[in-house]
């Protein structure tokens, strides 16, 4: 699909070894560009970006791939070919009350996957959805983060949301999925306490048009977020956004375009092209 919103993983230096890794589980996967810095892929007909950043982030179990399967073969193929590679188990393959087949595991990078047994109708055809957990200082924060998110995007499209209904956290979101640019995203409050929340180890990249739009996401982000370099910011529950334009990687090749980069936190693409 040509998502225009690409969920980015930050890792070691090791952003090619890993989607060389991902590319060889998931269907309709292959690596596109490969530098240094930057590793671009397809994984499931999904757009992905992989950072080469170095040690400084990682990524936690905030934001994680739901990963949507048709049949238990397939779960188990993905399940099993993960866990041999230096994945641990977060949730053991079961019957669970929202699925008659999932589980939940963490790969040898950090990056976390559930793998569900549902339709991909249910999800606009996209068969791994970024899903936001709003656990930590963020906790029971997902109906506002999502009211804002409804602001945010003009698109955006709710595909329902269930609460729990009982427990210490009833009343809050046990799963929300929408849709904003045609991409399908996920969101839910933990269901128990948890010692860690969203950081840049996953982030989320708009790809904007032009300069209105890179102005337009910028500013209504930081307004209650947070500033940061090179066209990264938060929002005010924390989860990282990127907002670039769509042609950077072309914009990026002029001369001198890196350089000017380093010194931007919003991105100005007059800046870029000279």
């Amino acid at each position: 699909m040509n998502n225009l919103i690409i969920p980015s993983i930050w890792f070691d230096q090791n952003a090619k070894e890993a989607f060389d890794l991902y590319c060889g589980i998931f269907p309709n996967s292959q690596v596109t560009t490969s530098s240094p810095i930057v590793v671009e892929a397809v994984l499931n007909g999904v757009k992905f970006i992989g950072i080469n950043g170095g040690p400084i982030f990682t990524p936690n179990p905030s934001i994680s791939f739901m990963v949507i399967c048709e049949s238990k073969e397939e779960i188990d193929r993905i399940w099993n070919s993960l866990s041999a590679t230096g994945g641990s188990t977060m949730m053991p393959l079961n019957t669970y009350p929202w699925s008659p087949y999932y589980g939940w595991l963490t790969d040898k990078y950090g990056v976390n996957w559930q793998l569900y047994l549902g339709k991909l109708s249910d999800t606009n055809q996209q068969a791994i959805v970024p899903t936001l957990m709003y656990c930590g200082e963020q906790q029971g924060n997902c109906e506002k983060a999502v009211a804002f998110y409804q602001q945010l995007f003009h698109d955006f499209r709710s595909n329902g949301i269930m609460k729990y209904v009982e427990g210490e956290y009833i009343g809050s979101i046990q799963h929300t999925q929408f849709l904003v640019k045609g991409f399908t995203l996920m969101a839910m409050d933990s269901g128990i306490q948890q010692d860690f929340t969203f950081n840049e180890g996953i982030s989320l990249t708009i790809l904007c048009k032009d300069q209105q739009e890179i102005d337009y996401f910028w500013n209504t982000i930081t307004k209650s977020g947070k500033e940061s370099m090179c066209g990264w910011c938060k929002d005010e529950f924390g989860v990282s956004w990127q907002i670039v334009p769509e042609q950077i990687a072309t914009y990026l090749q002029r001369p001198g375009a890196n350089e000017a980069l380093m010194k931007m936190k919003k991105i100005i693409i007059q800046e870029l092209i000279g």
